[in-house]
Formats: C-alpha cells, structure tokens, sequence
C-alpha cells in the first residue's frame, strides 16, 4: 500500500468523532462565505438541463473556467448556455461527451485539459438516466443503458481526469448520487442498484486517492423537480412499448403508470445541490465529506450513512487501510 501522505490525517486525527459521512445539507442552507473559483477548470456532465446546467452557470459565475458537457450536439440548449456565457462574460464552455462513448470521453476531457492549460481541478459527475418500473420488465437494452450511463458512465470520466489530478496531487471527484442510492422504492426499475454501484464505487475511490491528495464527496439528492422526469418517461414508455405480456402481466396498475411520471407535488429548489456543492469546496481540502445527503425534504438515508461510516472505521480502522479509512472518514 502507498505511503499515506495527505496532510489532513493529523487534522483528522483530532477530530471529535462527527463522522464526515454524516454531514447534511438541508433546503436553506447557505456558503458561509461567497466561494471563488477563480483559477480553477471544472468539468461537469449532463450539463444540458437540472442539476448540471444549474451548477454550470453557478460554478461559471464564481469565476471557474467550466466545461459543460452534453451528448448529441448541436442541439438549442448548447446555444443557450454559450449565449449566457458571452452576455455575462463567463469563461464557460460547451463541449459534447456521451458518457457511454469512450472515445467522446477520452476526446472530450483531453480538449478540457488543453483548453484549462493542464489537468482537471473539479470533476462533477452528474450525467444519468430513470427508468422506472418492475425489475422483471427491466430487458437486457433498459437495463445496459441504465448502468452504462449511470456507473460506467461515471467511472469513465474518472479515470480520464485521475492521471492529470496525481500528477498535480490535487482536485476534487463529485459524484451526484440519490436518496435511491441508500434507500429503495419498489418499481422504479434499476435506478437504486446504478446508484448502490455509484456509492460503492466512489467511497472506494475517495480511500483510494488519499495518498494522491484527491478528494471525493457524493451528493445524494432528494427529489427535485428538474427534466429528468420527462427524459424517464420517454425511456420508460419505450421500455413498456416493446416489452413482452408475458412479463407485463404480473403488474398492471405499475406498468399503466410508466411513462405517466410528471414530478409533480415536489417543489424543493434545485439549486440546493450547487448550493452544496459550493459548500463542500468551501471546506478545507481533507476536510469535505465522503457523502452528503441533500434534500427540501426528509432525509431517510442518514442512519444509513453513519452505521456503514462507522463500520468502515471499527473493521478496517485499525488494519493496514486504516489511514485511509480514517482519513476520509475523519477520525
């Protein structure tokens, strides 16, 4: 194993025993101070509507030299975002990666990288899909394209920014993952398990990029009303469409449902997850958090959160990977 050399673990070391893992952020919660980004290249998928467009125009507006991606281009929401990049002077760019395509994202970063004079400061891995529905409806083409784009998707942006993050030993890996990523809905087809994968996969990473000075924080969103709705009920009326009766038959009332979803009754702000974002790159680099739940409502997954933090530290806490559990985890 590596040598540990994250200066924080002296700092962690005298921590009071508030896992980092059990931080929250609640609708209304607000930057202590205003957040300057100046100087810093920031990577974020998705950025065509919600959450990642969201981010894009607030990361932009802090003074970040942003790159927001989006698939199939030329389409009008790439214009509107490089139309408010020129009226507000915002050093913002468009450019198109398909997180499922591993040439778009290894073309797409390296343009990045040449544009930021060097490697990727913030990484914000938001790109991702909803179909709803039983898990016996979900075929093989629903369920590739859910875990392509929601988990591989984000491990292909990883690894393309990771070598240019060590060799400069700084930057921060964002993963937008969901309350589903803990808790579970019955019917909303394999939405929970690409997220479970997301947060398996990213807790694994923050331990992993201790020694590199690279830090990683998961944002578990509750629900929000963005256009992620509309995009699931296309998918999820197409996945109805050319299923078979044999597999339908055995849920009619959830199966009428699918591709009927409107979002509606939810009325949290979306900026709550640029909010919280910010938030955690305000904190001292070794100091942010491994998770952070985000809701305008409940927050189920908090009980979740802490045993398994604890869990980590009390089973590998005192092993070999102990610096690292410790260190991410901050005890």
């Amino acid at each position: 194993m590596p040598e540990v050399t994250r200066r924080t673990l002296l700092a962690g070391a005298a921590a009071t025993g508030a896992l980092a893992a059990t931080a929250t952020f609640a609708q209304g919660d607000m930057v202590a101070a205003e957040l300057d980004l100046t100087g810093k290249s920031v990577l974020i998928t998705g950025s065509s509507s919600g959450f990642g467009r969201l981010m894009a125009e607030d990361m932009a507006r802090k003074g970040a030299k942003v790159f927001a991606t989006m698939r199939n281009l030329p389409r009008p929401e790439a214009e509107e975002l490089r139309a408010l990049a020129e009226a507000e002077n915002l050093d913002l760019h468009v450019i198109e990666i398909d997180v499922t395509d591993d040439a778009q994202v290894a073309g797409g970063v390296a343009e990045a990288e040449r544009l930021a004079g060097g490697g990727i400061d913030v990484l914000v891995n938001n790109a991702g899909i909803g179909i709803t529905g039983p898990v016996e409806v979900q075929d093989m083409e629903a369920t590739k394209l859910a875990f392509d784009t929601n988990v591989l998707g984000y491990h292909r942006l990883s690894r393309a920014v990771l070598p240019g993050m060590r060799a400069r030993k700084q930057g921060h890996i964002f993963a937008i993952s969901s309350q589903l990523g803990r808790v579970m809905v019955p019917f909303s087809g394999h939405y929970s398990a690409t997220k479970f994968a997301v947060e398996a996969m990213f807790e694994q990473l923050a331990y992993e990029l201790v020694p590199h000075n690279i830090g990683v924080t998961i944002i578990e969103p509750g629900g929000y009303p963005t256009k992620v709705w509309v995009n699931r009920n296309r998918y999820s009326q197409e996945l109805k469409d050319r299923s078979s009766d044999i597999h339908l038959a055995g849920y009619p009332q959830v199966v009428a449902r699918m591709g009927t979803e409107d979002g509606s009754g939810r009325s949290a702000d979306p900026m709550d997850i640029p909010r919280a974002v910010a938030k955690v790159l305000a904190m001292p680099a070794g100091t942010r958090p491994v998770r952070l739940p985000v809701s305008g409502g409940r927050i189920p997954q908090t009980a979740i959160n802490t045993v398994c933090a604890e869990t980590q530290v009390a089973w590998l806490g005192e092993s070999g990977y102990g610096p690292l559990i410790k260190a991410v985890h901050n005890v």
